[in-house]
């Protein structure tokens, strides 16, 4: 096997606009990728610098919106971001301490489930 990496995942959604806004308004995730794929629009986004970007989808058919949980974020300010998340007025579950480490819990406007990690 050659595999390297994970290039890329899919989030069904459905409101590409309202998640892109979440995503990068409220996460700070960058747009790396919004055009026109023929009849879909491929909206790609990530965290500065990551090597996985996320697909915000509305186009999966047997893949309801809100249907991803465990999609885990790494940050070095746990607490910091789960704090400017609650600013913005993100519903932000913890941080609390768990026998693998600290961790948070949110989700996007259509349900898809985001756990914050500390290092």
């Amino acid at each position: 096997m050659n595999i390297t990496r994970v290039r890329l995942l899919t989030v069904p959604v459905s409101d590409q606009d309202a998640a892109k806004d979440f995503y990068t308004g409220k996460l700070g995730f960058e747009v790396v990728t919004d055009r026109a794929a023929g009849p879909i629009r491929w909206l790609e986004v990530a965290p500065e610098g990551a090597e996985t970007n996320v697909v915000l989808a509305d186009h999966l058919p047997g893949v309801p919106p809100g249907s991803v949980h465990g999609l885990i974020l790494e940050t070095s300010d746990l607490d910091g971001d789960c704090e400017k998340l609650r600013l913005a007025g993100v519903d932000v579950e913890g941080p609390q301490d768990l026998p693998w480490g600290r961790q948070a819990t949110l989700t996007d406007p259509d349900g898809n489930g985001i756990v914050l990690a500390a290092r």
